[in-house]
């Protein structure tokens, strides 16, 4: 396994993990009609790519698999961080937590985790600030906001 810079090549492979994770180690704890809303199968690969090349983001790879990936942008906003459902619990995020969280020189780290993600973020350090209910096509999905200071 390494962690390595993204390149625009890896977002289809992203693109189908992220629907699969969410899709399968998001059930515990949102419903069929939420994860849905949140993970549709229809990201706009263009306008993920995007993104991805304006934030710093990283992706863990063994050999052509994409294991997990995460972004970060200049702010310190955390956006994305998610590890394919197959490779769960094998420290993986915390992997490419740590190369993010090193990546950008901010007093303060931020990122919207899901009830899924709390506890991850919470034995890294991070505080729930609130919690907030984020519309989806009409569909409430609960998330909390916490901050990290560096």
């Amino acid at each position: 396994m390494m962690i390595r810079k993204y390149i625009s090549s890896d977002c289809e492979q992203i693109a189908r993990l992220f629907y699969e994770t969410v899709h399968s180690v998001n059930a515990k704890d949102y419903t069929p009609e939420q994860l849905d809303v949140w993970a549709t199968g229809n990201v706009d690969i263009r306008e993920w790519d995007r993104s991805f090349c304006e934030h710093y983001t990283v992706v863990c790879a063994e050999g052509e698999l994409i294991l997990g990936f995460g972004d970060i942008d200049k702010t310190g906003y955390l956006d994305r961080l998610y590890v394919h459902k197959d490779y769960q619990r094998r420290r993986i995020a915390s992997a490419l937590c740590d190369e993010l969280e090193k990546a950008v020189n901010v007093p303060v780290i931020t990122t919207h985790a899901s009830i899924t993600a709390k506890g991850f973020f919470e034995k890294r350090g991070y505080n729930a600030v609130r919690e907030q209910q984020v519309i989806r096509s009409g569909i409430a999905l609960t998330n909390f906001i916490m901050v990290k200071k560096i």
